[in-house]
Order: C-alpha cells, then sequence, then structure tokens
C-alpha cells in the first residue's frame, strides 16, 4: 500500500451505514506479521549486465499483481549518484552464472535488493552481509494491511435536517504492526491512526480525532456527539440517489523501531464510504377546532 493511497470500499447503500467494505540458502530469513516464514538467497537469473557494469536503480509493479507486490527492473542497490556497481564481474574463461538475491514473504515478494553477482559453475554462493536495520524496516512496512473503515452513524437509518448525526467508525481504527528479521536483528513497524477526515457530501469536512463515540440506545436524540458529528441543514433530495455521498479518510503515522535504531515513513489513509440519506421533518397537525 502506498502513501496517499484509499484502497477498498464501504457501504454505499442509502441510508445504511455501517459495513465495510535456487543458489544455497545463506541463513537469512524473514517474519512477517502472522505470514509464513519467508526465505532469502541468491537464486541462478539469466540476468545479463548492461554495458558499462552498472545497472540504474529503478523499480516497477507488476499489473494485475493484486497486493502490495515490487519487484526490481533492475537488480542493484540504489546510491547517491544512482546507479550502482555490480557485486562481481565474470572470471575470464570460466564458465558460471549470474544469481540475483531474492526473498519472500506473505504479500512480498524481492523485498530487499542486492546487486548480482557472478558465480563460477560448481562454486556454491557466498553469504551475502545481513540487511541493515532500515532494510528490514522497508521490509516490514510492506506488509503492513491496514483496513478499510467501516462507517457508522446514528439516526440507523435517514438522517433528518436539524437534527445531529453521530458518526463513528465501527472497524478500521486501531494500531496495526508487522515484523522482519534477520538472524539476531527484528525491525518492527507500526501503523497507528491519528485522525479521520469525514466528508459529508454536502460541502462540509468534519475532522475527528478518534474513531467516534458509537450512539447508545436510551440517549437523547437531540443531543450531539461529543467528539464526532455533524448537523445537515439541507436535505439530500436533489442529489443523486437522493442521498449524500460521505467518505471517512484515516491518517496513519508509520514508524518502526528495532535493534537500537529506529524512524518514521510518510503518513497513510485509508477510506471507507457510504451513503447518508437526509430528510426534512414533518410536523404533524392533529389539533381539533
Amino acid at each position: 500500500m502506498k502513501p496517499g493511497e484509499k484502497p477498498g470500499n464501504g457501504n454505499k447503500n442509502p441510508g445504511k451505514p455501517g459495513s465495510g467494505s535456487g543458489g544455497k540458502d545463506s541463513g537469512d530469513t524473514l517474519i512477517g506479521g502472522k505470514s509464513n516464514l519467508a526465505s532469502c538467497s541468491y537464486v541462478k537469473s539469466n540476468y545479463q549486465p548492461p554495458a558499462g557494469g552498472v545497472a540504474m536503480a529503478a523499480y516497477t509493479k507488476p499489473a494485475n499483481s493484486g497486493g502490495d507486490v515490487v519487484r526490481p527492473v533492475a537488480y542493484a542497490r540504489p546510491s547517491t549518484s544512482g546507479v550502482v556497481q555490480l557485486a562481481a564481474q565474470p572470471a575470464a574463461g570460466k564458465p558460471g552464472a549470474w544469481y540475483v538475491w531474492q526473498c519472500s514473504t506473505s504479500g512480498v515478494r524481492d523485498g530487499l535488493y542486492r546487486p548480482p553477482v557472478w558465480i563460477a559453475d560448481g562454486q556454491a554462493p557466498g553469504a551475502a552481509a545481513l540487511p541493515s536495520p532500515a532494510e528490514l524496516a522497508q521490509m516490514a512496512r510492506k506488509q503492513l494491511r491496514l483496513p478499510t473503515p467501516t462507517i457508522a452513524a446514528n439516526p440507523a437509518g435517514d438522517q433528518l435536517v436539524n437534527l445531529p448525526t453521530w458518526m463513528w467508525l465501527s472497524g478500521g481504527w486501531g494500531p496495526v504492526s508487522a515484523t522482519a528479521s534477520v538472524p539476531g536483528v527484528s525491525v518492527t513497524a507500526v501503523a497507528t491512526p491519528t485522525s479521520v477526515s469525514w466528508s459529508m457530501g454536502d460541502g462540509t469536512t468534519v475532522t475527528c480525532r478518534g474513531a467516534g463515540t458509537p450512539f447508545r440506545a436510551g440517549s437523547d436524540p437531540k443531543a450531539s456527539s461529543p467528539d464526532c458529528g455533524h448537523t445537515y441543514r439541507i436535505s439530500s433530495a436533489r442529489q443523486a440517489g437522493q442521498a449524500f455521498p460521505v467518505a471517512a479518510t484515516v491518517h496513519w503515522t508509520i514508524s518502526w523501531s528495532g535493534a537500537g535504531q529506529g524512524g518514521t515513513f510518510p503518513d497513510m489513509t485509508t477510506t471507507g464510504d457510504a451513503a447518508f440519506r437526509v430528510a426534512e421533518s414533518q410536523a404533524l397537525n392533529n389539533g381539533g377546532s
């Protein structure tokens, strides 16, 4: 999931908010949250070095991946100049092949990058240096799976003009973590929700510092929410589908720590959608003479 990305949709039914929608193994391993153990090793490949013995550091997301999967265009470790030297060059007169370093775990492939190495036939790949805490942090961040917010509101059916609407998240709020590790080093990335931006569909945006307070049976229906609410002043009768499109965007801060180090990543967001039908309240006159 990329920073700023808005995966998934919540409920879009008017008036019903509340449903969301190889070579020898060197011994490195990665553990990501609840995912299975993954392995890192040198794997024989058909890689061919470019002219000049350098490769641009570039990456792309494969089409139709269905997940947060990143594969390198050029197997290379980025440097300040944007290019890298290959780890080793073929020995003259010795048959062999290029090997690339690959790591995989649930939802992530090739999460750590190293330059290709040339290995002569019959020679086992040597052990590579273990990844740094910062590299492991990148791996852990890629394994974060942030939930889609689930919108809930009161009144549970149609909203009413001039009557306070309570909004809250019934799901999609709470810290999420993932861990990547190699022998002797473990790094954990943590995503923490900090606020929710509500687009109410009537041109109003409401920012709440938490998930909101659920409305409890028996509470005063005319009372405003203590921390996350809105009062519509116009009906949704003239809107498409006679309902206001509502979106709740959760803002997440991403931090990591491990091996005595720590840092942050760019913030991320997730969004859930719903539709609120807002009706005019009607006064009834049952008087006699």
